[in-house]
């Protein structure tokens, strides 16, 4: 029996093995349509490559980009100038404030009594003065007279004389006449000395230029800023950030009270790796996108400048390569980069906000580094000098107040 089911399944796996086997026509399409797929898969995989070459060729090598790219700004730190005692605090933090607005006010009374000591101290030299000029005209009269009385002797000595030479008069009275002579040229003389003197006190000089109004005029100028000075005020407009100080605090000079950030004179930081800045440029223009705002808004602006040293270079504990824990790091450049302030009034930044920048290096014109120096100062303020003006004003009042004579009151 089972040696009949054996040979009965033996003609049956046959057939099977012999279906299994394909025709050649199966197996000519087969390698056809494998050859196809290979065919397709190597136009791919040039197309692709022809797609990398152009948009390396026109945009890869012509753009360089980063996210290591920070928006940076002027932090404007409101520090006094004179010890005081806090008393007014005018703004806080996140509050807009205007260029000359008071800020922080310190109790003003020792500044004021300071203030009116030295313009006491002016009135008083000014009148000093005036005494030397009136000496000098006294002594100037005197100086006449004595002269006037010189002569008389001298006519009265020479009279003398020739009546004596007569027998007219005793020698005694000629020698009485004589010693009359000697000691009005003796007091002519220290008239003359004393005149000199003065002179010398006065000399090229008017009431408002002499050394003495002058010093004094010093005091007054110093008593008024340190008057002023006990009210501090916003060097810029911006906004309040990193406020301090607290109500009754005595301040010394230097003290960072709070901060001023002008969020209108806005940059952008970005650290390039430096292979990335084998064509950058000043100039080049840059598209920029913020974090906050996301890919809806976009910044555009150019390169302002390109750091002259890495970043590592000036760390506060640069790397010391030379010790033999040498790993070979590739180094960052700051670049900064101008942004469009039409952009920045529509959409404001923010100090430390993240962006991505991406720099367009098609334009090579530009320079790497600047090649002139500023022609004006980068940044300015002047609400310090009305503090001057108003003292000069003052001072100018004083020394007018207190000279009789107006005409020598012309300033200097």
């Amino acid at each position: 029996m089972a040696t009949a089911t054996s040979e009965n399944n033996a003609p049956a796996s046959k057939d099977e093995n012999a279906s299994k086997e394909k025709s050649p026509q199966e197996k000519a399409k087969s390698s056809g349509k494998r050859k196809l797929m290979l065919l397709i898969l190597l136009v791919v995989v040039i197309l692709g490559g022809v797609g990398v070459w152009f948009w390396y060729d026109l945009y890869g090598r012509w753009n360089e980009s980063t996210d290591d790219a920070y928006v940076n700004g002027n932090v404007v730190a409101v520090t006094p100038l004179v010890t005081g005692t806090v008393v007014s605090i005018g703004a806080d933090d996140g509050d807009l404030v205007r260029e000359g607005q008071m800020l922080i006010q310190f109790d003003p009374s020792d500044a004021k009594v300071s203030l009116q000591s030295a313009e006491a101290n002016l009135a008083k030299t000014v009148r000093q003065v005036r005494g030397l000029y009136s000496n000098v005209d006294g002594l100037k009269a005197q100086l006449a007279a004595q002269r006037a009385e010189v002569q008389k002797n001298q006519d009265n000595y020479n009279r003398r004389r020739n009546l004596a030479a007569g027998g007219a008069i005793s020698q005694e009275e000629l020698s009485h006449a004589k010693d009359d002579l000697t000691s009005a040229q003796n007091a002519l003389n220290n008239i003359q000395q004393q005149l000199v003197g003065s002179q010398a006190l006065v000399d090229d000089t008017i009431v408002s230029s002499h050394p003495d109004v002058k010093a004094a005029a010093a005091q007054v100028r110093q008593a008024y800023l340190n008057n002023a000075r006990s009210t501090l005020i916003a060097p810029v407009t911006g906004y309040v950030a990193k406020r301090t100080v607290q109500l009754g605090q005595r301040v010394q000079p230097g003290t960072t009270l709070m901060s001023v950030i002008p969020l209108d004179q806005l940059w952008i930081d970005a650290n390039f790796k430096e292979t990335q800045l084998q064509k950058m440029r000043i100039g080049q223009p840059v598209d920029i996108e913020s974090d906050v705002y996301g890919s809806d808004v976009k910044f555009s602006g150019s390169i302002d400048s390109i750091g002259a040293g890495t970043g590592s270079a000036f760390a506060l504990l640069p790397a010391q390569n030379a010790t033999g824990n040498w790993i070979k790091i590739v180094q960052r450049v700051p670049v900064r980069i101008h942004l469009n302030p039409d952009q920045l009034a529509r959409y404001p930044l923010r100090i430390g906000l993240s962006t991505v920048v991406d720099v367009n290096l098609h334009d090579q014109s530009g320079p790497i580094q600047a090649q002139k120096p500023p022609k004006k100062a980068s940044f300015s303020t002047d609400i310090y000098d009305q503090q001057l003006q108003q003292a000069e004003a003052d001072i100018t009042r004083l020394i007018h107040e207190n000279s009789a004579d107006n005409s020598k009151t012309v300033q200097r």
